[in-house]
């Protein structure tokens, strides 16, 4: 789709160790891309790293570090491009964490992790890979939520980097056009990951979670990893040479929805708010 016979293309995908990280870096592979794959969790993203190798024979660079401290940022970035003969064509800015919390439970640390993991270490990404994405007249994914595009009880610091996410890819859009350089991002709705439950839901917890997704979701149901990846496919590809700034929902429909208009338990209120008492 994006990949041509004589050209490969190199990308830098972020939190590549699982959920749409993991689905992006390998439908990347199937498609032919030579890839630096960022992670926290070395055991996770060496397991991604050979099931792209097997998809495509290219071995992927993987690079483990946590992006919220500045020098492992600039180390693992480098060690991108220098992996790839100093070349980038593509970043995917996907990695980033959830916490749960209203006003009243949301701690100032909490936001301070948020921001800084979801917002700060995009920022930072982004600017490094500027000037090569200039040169090769590349662009940029990032990975949203539709808790940037809508208001949500009880995912307040989360729903505030989200927000300022699709913020940063619409100003960055606009200061790059000039340089032919596209920036985006998606907006998942509810995905069948891991991130839940590592911001404290248990198994019944997210279990109840993911079932009410069939009323908060117009196609009544939640997404799978996979489903986003190829949306950012097709966003990185030359089929989507005419959009930039854009901020593309892929949640079943949950965005056009009036969360008002369903009972609180369908998620009228908010789903996750009712999940765990935080």
């Amino acid at each position: 789709m994006f990949i041509s016979n004589t050209k490969i293309l190199i990308k830098i995908v972020t939190g590549a160790s699982s959920g749409i990280g993991a689905s992006t870096a390998l439908l990347f592979s199937k498609l032919g891309a030579g890839l630096a794959l960022t992670g926290r969790n070395a055991a996770n993203l060496e397991n991604i790293g050979k099931k792209c190798q097997e998809a495509s024979g290219i071995k992927p660079v993987l690079l483990t570090g946590d992006l919220t401290n500045d020098e492992d940022t600039k180390k693992v970035f480098q060690g991108a491009v220098d992996g790839h003969g100093g070349k980038l064509d593509i970043l995917v800015n996907n990695a980033g964490i959830i916490a749960l919390g209203g006003i009243q439970k949301a701690t100032l640390e909490q936001y301070d992790r948020l921001m800084n993991t979801n917002v700060r270490s995009m920022v930072h990404m982004t600017q490094l890979a500027v000037p090569y994405l200039i040169e090769t007249k590349g662009n940029i994914v990032n990975v949203s939520s539709i808790n940037g595009l809508r208001a949500f009880a009880g995912v307040l610091t989360y729903s505030i980097s989200k927000h300022a996410i699709d913020a940063f890819t619409r100003c960055v859009a606009l200061d790059l056009a000039d340089k032919q350089v596209r920036v985006n991002c998606v907006n998942p709705g509810v995905t069948h990951t891991e991130l839940h439950k590592r911001a404290g839901l248990n198994e019944q917890e997210y279990e109840a979670y993911l079932k009410r997704a069939r009323f908060t979701h117009a196609l009544g149901r939640y997404g799978e990893p996979h489903e986003v990846a190829d949306c950012i496919a097709f966003l990185v590809s030359d089929q989507a040479s005419f959009i930039t700034g854009a901020c593309i929902p892929v949640d079943g429909g949950r965005h056009a929805l009036c969360p008002s208009s369903l009972s609180r338990e369908e998620g009228g209120v908010s789903a996750m708010s009712q999940s765990v008492d935080v």
